[in-house]
């Protein structure tokens, strides 16, 4: 008896085994992602009568909400309050519990460039810390877009660190404090050994008594303006 049971359970085995077989399938869908980004504008002197460049600002997780006001408080807005920049300068703000979104940011200024008289040879992007590692992966998204690239205090993604040569023809001024402790100056380091050997203008500059803010004293320097507003694609 004990001999059947052991077979019959073979027998039902060997079945199931044959029954099983593989496929191939297509799987297609939409995803729609609606997002809405708050954001300020300078328009500067005369900008109705002659092309003007574009100054993209992205500040930092401190700024994040709807106010704002806050994005005024660092970078080129709060340099505009004693100085004048002959250009365009945008500062969307970040959605409190959001990150900054390269498609997102990439279609804003679009429509602000379609919608104004911009220079679209002359577009400058710039961001510190959470806004530096924004700006690093928008040019890295849409690196035909920017004329100048002005990271400060950014962590950089794994991506970018393979992809380095990507942006290489866009000049490059990246800025970090030494004694960082919120993001490590290594990552302004490493990045800036990748890019190069393949980019077209970078430099790299660490304040050696410098912690997180890295940042006051390179937008409140007159020379960082002045710098971007030379360059053209």
């Amino acid at each position: 008896m004990k001999k059947v049971v052991v077979l019959l359970v073979f027998v039902l085995f060997s079945v199931c085994v044959s029954a099983q077989s593989d496929k191939t399938a297509h799987f297609e869908t939409e995803v729609i992602k609606k997002s809405s980004l708050g954001y300020a504008l300078h328009v500067p002197d005369n900008a109705k009568k002659e092309k003007k460049p574009l100054i993209v600002f992205l500040h930092g997780s401190g700024e994040k909400g709807n106010d704002i006001e806050k994005v005024k408080v660092h970078g080129p807005f709060k340099y505009l309050k004693t100085h004048t920049i002959d250009a365009y300068v945008l500062a969307p703000q970040c959605p409190e519990d959001e990150y900054w979104d390269s498609d997102v940011l990439y279609k804003l200024i679009q429509k602000v460039v379609k919608d104004n008289n911009i220079d679209e040879s002359r577009i400058y992007l710039t961001g510190l810390s959470m806004g530096g590692w924004g700006a690093w992966n928008l040019a890295f998204a849409h690196p035909d877009m920017f004329a100048a690239l002005v990271p400060i205090a950014g962590f950089v993604d794994r991506v970018p660190m393979i992809e380095n040569c990507k942006i290489g023809q866009i000049p490059m001024r990246i800025f970090h404090g030494l004694l960082d402790d919120v993001v490590d100056v290594h990552y302004s380091i490493d990045i800036y050994k990748k890019l190069k050997p393949c980019a077209k203008d970078i430099e790299l500059t660490i304040f050696d008594d410098a912690n997180h803010n890295s940042w006051t004293r390179v937008y409140d320097d007159p020379a960082i303006y002045e710098w971007m507003l030379k360059q053209t694609k």
